[in-house]
């Protein structure tokens, strides 16, 4: 039996590949094999002899079965190892395929915006651009002496003479969906409003149609100091920054009471803004307490319910973030600055994986 055994382990050993190894497996344990034919001469032995050379076979079959294994496993191994060193590439060097398309800068912040929000407890609503002055201003508490109702401010949709409906305009926020949201779903309630914007006018920081996010909460028991944790979160998740400093300024919307402009830690150094450094401010939102005339407009009860809100813009923060020097160029349609600026299509901004690339 230990002549047996040394005779297929050795030969086991020296096997150079898995046919060679194959073959000796059908040598010892093939059902013609040295090892099958002794197992069948159990039966003509005693059962004396039985008790003794049954668990030897046994075990000898075992331990060929494991090294058959454990050597097809090696011979595996070295097989790949030549392969990869045959196949070698150097995975740093820069792709030769050019990425099909690009996502445009606006369109990733507002994913960005939308996904923090989301983790805060915020669904997205949204609404017409095209609405009634009611909705666009006087359920919002803007008085018809506003400058913000002028037509050197707002566009307004044509009328034919003798047209009794009300005006219609294209929205200079996205406030109005906050409204019909409240009317439609009544509170508590807790919603961004993403969307395009439109005012008449035109410079290096404004353009005719931008983009807005607002963010409204009602509950019986919301403060200013909800509205605080809230956008200081989202500041240290948006700009990727912990810790960014905040400072609210008093300030008058005909829609909030009280009223703040929201400022965040920034620094200037060597022509490059820094987000969340230095003892610099920038302003980048208004805020406040929902008025308690826009609460009623809604058929929302002030007496039992408040709530804050605030507005930011997407093209704004976008410029922070990325660092693009001019709104207009956001509308140039112009390649170049896409392939730039733009995010790969597949790059889907979440919390757990990442904002930005």
């Amino acid at each position: 039996m230990d002549d047996l055994r040394n005779k297929y382990i050795e030969a086991i050993a020296g096997a150079d590949d898995e046919a060679a190894l194959e073959s000796l497996r059908v040598e010892a344990l093939g059902k013609k094999g040295e090892i099958s034919l002794k197992m069948r001469e159990l039966g003509k032995m005693s059962p004396e002899e039985r008790q003794t050379a049954g668990p030897a076979l046994n075990a000898l079959k075992d331990e060929i079965n494991s090294a058959l294994s454990a050597k097809k496993e090696a011979l595996a191994d070295a097989a790949l190892d030549a392969r990869l060193r045959g196949e070698w590439l150097d995975v740093t060097l820069p792709g030769w395929g050019r990425r099909m398309g690009s996502i445009h800068p606006i369109s990733q912040v507002t994913e960005e915006v939308t996904a923090i929000f989301a983790d805060l407890g915020f669904s997205v609503a949204e609404g017409p651009q095209i609405d009634t002055d009611w909705y666009n201003f006087d359920a919002l508490n803007i008085p018809g002496h506003h400058p913000a109702r002028a037509e050197m401010d707002t566009f307004y949709m044509h009328r034919e003479d003798g047209d009794n409906r009300p005006p219609h305009v294209l929205r200079t926020h996205t406030s109005p969906v906050q409204i019909r949201h409240m009317e439609k779903h009544g509170a508590p309630c807790r919603i961004i409003a993403p969307g395009r914007v439109y005012r008449a006018d035109y410079d290096q920081t404004h353009t005719p149609m931008f983009h807005q996010v607002e963010g409204l909460a009602i509950d019986r028991d919301i403060s200013m100091a909800n509205l605080k944790w809230v956008l200081e979160e989202f500041f240290a998740a948006f700009f990727e920054v912990d810790g960014i400093k905040t400072r609210f300024r008093a300030s008058h919307f005909p829609f909030t009471e009280p009223s703040a402009e929201v400022d965040i830690q920034c620094t200037w150094e060597d022509g490059q803004l820094k987000i969340g450094q230095g003892d610099g401010w920038m302003e980048v939102l208004g805020s406040g307490m929902v008025h308690p005339k826009v609460l009623s407009a809604a058929g929302v009860d002030p007496a039992e319910w408040q709530g804050f809100a605030f507005g930011m813009g997407i093209d704004r923060i976008a410029m922070l973030k990325y660092g693009i020097p001019d709104l207009r160029a956001f509308f140039d349609s112009d390649l170049r600055w896409l392939r730039h600026y733009g995010f790969a299509s597949l790059d889907v901004p979440t919390l757990h994986g990442g904002l930005s690339r």
